[in-house]
């Protein structure tokens, strides 16, 4: 049996794991196996806004644009798109792309005909919303884990193998203990770090430009059950996607209360709008002990936990899967062009007196 972190990874630790040495999983399960010369990736969401069904033509045709715009040589890897209606019953609209070589993003985000785009007047005008928000964290402050080991989905597009059984699953903290740097890093945000508004005001829409910080966590939990049969259909459509749904939509809308700046559930759809049988969720957490305070106490997460460990030997078709990252606050960005003000991480965001209008 492996550790989920890779041997180049792997140092003397400061911190103790919270299961003994001896300790072995209920089932198996994977993770992604990274290129060693692979020091840091780009997670790229970006996003259009609508409001009503007459806008949803001119929003698809956004989408087009920027996912033609991929093509770029220096475009990501892999990308895939997506849908979900927000608490305020806006459209969202994302393309989500994953560069293994930030450098490779910058280039492709400075590129003329994606610059020129994004900084055009144009989009400061019209009936949509545009927004990117972007972390690019090193390799050792992420992980992935796999209940299946082809194909791999988000991040996991990016590697070039996949691990064999690994040791760090199935138990409370083991998401911490697959992220290489858990071993001597707690990940925690300083107390005085918080979202902050630098350009704009979410209040008067136009340009806005949110700060992050340190070890902000995001978590991308995934659900295909494009391949499934109808008893693993069943099984997930019955069981797992209401419960799923409710702890999404409780921190959707209540996040703010247990250091969740962001949630949404999100439906895989292609170009035209049509949607795919597969799911995601895209969390966006103050710190990675946040996160796992609420996974760990909350009733919905609970009965999410208990049904997966009650199939999960038994998964064929079903993909269940899920990757989490913190980030350097250097290494985000949050920018937001006529969206709504609960769009992202704007709703938490601080909006200083001297904020630049």
């Amino acid at each position: 049996m492996e550790s989920a972190i890779d041997s180049h990874l792997t140092c003397p630790r400061s911190i103790s794991r919270r299961v003994p040495d001896d300790y072995e999983p209920p089932f198996p399960m994977w993770v992604g196996r990274a290129d060693h010369r692979i020091q840091q990736v780009t997670m790229a969401y970006l996003g259009v806004q609508s409001s009503g069904a007459e806008h949803r033509t001119e929003a698809l045709a956004a989408v087009r644009q920027i996912a033609a715009s991929l093509e770029h040589a220096d475009g990501p890897a892999h990308h895939d798109i997506t849908h979900h209606t927000d608490n305020q019953g806006y459209d969202n609209f994302m393309i989500v792309g994953y560069w293994s070589d930030p450098s490779a993003f910058g280039r492709w985000m400075s590129s003329p005909d994606v610059d020129s785009w994004w900084s055009s007047t144009d989009r400061e005008t019209g009936p949509l919303g545009y927004f990117r928000e972007i972390v690019s964290p090193r390799v050792d402050q992420f992980e992935t884990l796999y209940a299946f080991q082809e194909q791999l989905p988000g991040v996991g597009a990016l590697m070039n193998g996949i691990s064999g059984d690994i040791n760090e699953h199935g138990y409370w903290g083991s998401m911490r203990e697959r992220i290489p740097l858990s071993q001597n890093d707690w990940m925690q945000p300083r107390r005085d770090e918080s979202l902050r508004v630098v350009h704009g005001d979410p209040a008067h829409g136009g340009r806005v430009v949110v700060a992050g910080h340190d070890n902000i966590a995001l978590i991308r939990s995934g659900q295909d059950w494009r391949e499934a049969g109808q008893a693993e259909r069943d099984l997930y459509l019955d069981e797992i996607q209401p419960t799923l749904q409710a702890g999404m939509d409780f921190l959707r809308d209540n996040g703010a209360d247990v250091g969740c700046y962001s949630n949404r559930l999100v439906q895989n759809i292609d170009l035209d709008g049509n949607p795919v049988d597969e799911t995601y969720n895209i969390g966006h957490w103050r710190s990675l002990e946040k996160l796992e305070r609420w996974a760990e106490s909350h009733p919905t997460h609970l009965r999410i936990f208990t049904t997966f460990f009650k199939v999960a030997t038994d998964l064929d078709k079903l993909r269940l899967y899920h990757e989490v990252s913190v980030a350097d606050g250097a290494s985000q960005l949050f920018e937001y062009i006529n969206c709504h003000p609960a769009t992202g991480m704007m709703r938490d965001a601080v909006v200083a007196a001297t904020v630049d209008a």
